[in-house]
């Protein structure tokens, strides 16, 4: 009750700076006070309909086949809302900068023009921003082909091709149909292997287990393996380990296997989430105990959700770490301001002698927007260097 009392006095604060800027600018609104901020209260109320009513009460209507269409068209709504919010409140923010910064400089400063076509700045970014973010989404995920040198890769492995589906998000918006559009997109590529990065799910078995259905039809010659992300521990993960397993993927909870072909091998393993000691201390990441025991040198790949872990994997001797978690930013501005959260945050990069790959993510969380940064479902084919 507690965190869920301070997530809305957040984003209750901050959506009333928003709407403060946008109304001491607009002179209707003023004129119009109360209606404005009624305006301004249904609004916000949207905004937490999805993620508070998914827990309270639309969990259950979901069920009933008439509501479920109903519900999702719901989620989508509210957290269009959301992202709207956020568009909002970052313009918002860089305007105000703007205006303190000219009216230092400026003493003749004209502030009743500036908030004039401020307004005008803010609502029309905003717009662009999400109908830009929107069709993005309606895309769907998108291919990325990348190709990673490896100088020690056996001849026979010269080619081995790997999927990497990361940060599916199955959840308020994104449903069965999209999940199996997924399945037929990584199984049309004819993979070696298929690796699933984490932050599969956002709910609970009972609510997800027919969304996460079609995942038991992806097919690779070398298997599937799956390691967990974030909001694996959200969701209850000790309940969604049993039903990924059910689905035929192989879990690396800071283990390894060895992956062979004709007389080649390589070292596949996988840690738990970064963050995982939070919610469940015995699964804290360990890329160290997740190589012990590894045949010596074997080239080796380390599943890890978040690029956090790249750190560790470099000193536990890995050559190539698969993540995801960033999104790549997801939406403007934000694909911005991921590169001062995070060092790796999309694409192929390079630390020390480890290859580190972040994938964009395959499905989208919260706001279903993306600008720049498309769905994606990684092809990633390994070669001799």
């Amino acid at each position: 009750m507690l965190r869920a009392g301070l997530i809305l006095v957040f984003f209750g604060l901050i959506n009333f700076y928003a709407a403060a800027r946008i109304i001491g600018r607009w002179p209707w609104a003023e004129q119009h006070a109360t209606g404005a901020w009624l305006a301004v209260l249904a609004f916000f109320v949207l905004q937490m309909l999805a993620p508070f009513g998914d827990r309270l009460v639309f969990k259950k209507l979901r069920k009933r086949p008439r509501m479920a269409a109903v519900v999702s068209a719901l989620d989508r709504v509210s957290y269009t809302a959301f992202g709207v919010m956020s568009l909002l409140v970052v313009y918002g923010i860089a305007i105000d900068i703007v205006r303190i910064v000219l009216e230092l400089a400026d003493p003749y400063f004209n502030i009743f023009v500036f908030d004039r076509y401020a307004l005008y700045a803010i609502f029309a970014t905003t717009l662009a921003t999400t109908v830009i973010g929107i069709a993005y989404v309606l895309r769907g995920p998108q291919v990325v082909e990348v190709t990673v040198p490896l100088a020690h890769l056996p001849e026979a492995l010269d080619g081995f091709r790997i999927v990497q589906i990361s940060d599916l998000h199955v959840g308020a918006a994104i449903r069965k149909r999209y999940v199996q559009k997924v399945v037929d997109m990584a199984n049309d590529l004819k993979p070696d292997l298929i690796a699933l990065t984490g932050d599969f799910v956002d709910g609970d078995v009972d609510d997800l287990l027919e969304d996460i259905a079609p995942l038991s039809g992806l097919r690779a010659s070398e298997g599937v393996f799956f390691v967990t992300g974030n909001h694996e521990y959200y969701s209850g993960v000790h309940q969604w380990l049993g039903i990924f397993e059910e689905h035929g993927a192989r879990i690396l909870l800071n283990t390894h296997t060895v992956i062979t072909r004709e007389n080649g091998a390589f070292v596949l393993a996988g840690v738990t989430d970064y963050k995982a000691a939070d919610i469940v201390p015995a699964h804290a990441t360990d890329p160290a105990k997740a190589m012990a025991g590894a045949p010596a040198g074997l080239v080796s790949i380390l599943l890890a959700h978040q690029p956090f872990s790249y750190r560790k994997a470099a000193e536990a001797g890995f050559d190539v770490q698969l993540s995801g978690h960033a999104h790549g930013g997801q939406y403007f501005p934000f694909t911005f301001l991921v590169r001062f959260f995070q060092h790796y945050y999309k694409g192929l990069e390079k630390y020390e002698n480890m290859w580190i790959y972040v994938n964009r993510g395959t499905g989208y969380w919260g706001p279903p927007f993306r600008t720049g940064r498309p769905c994606e479902i990684t092809l990633m084919t390994l070669r001799r260097a």
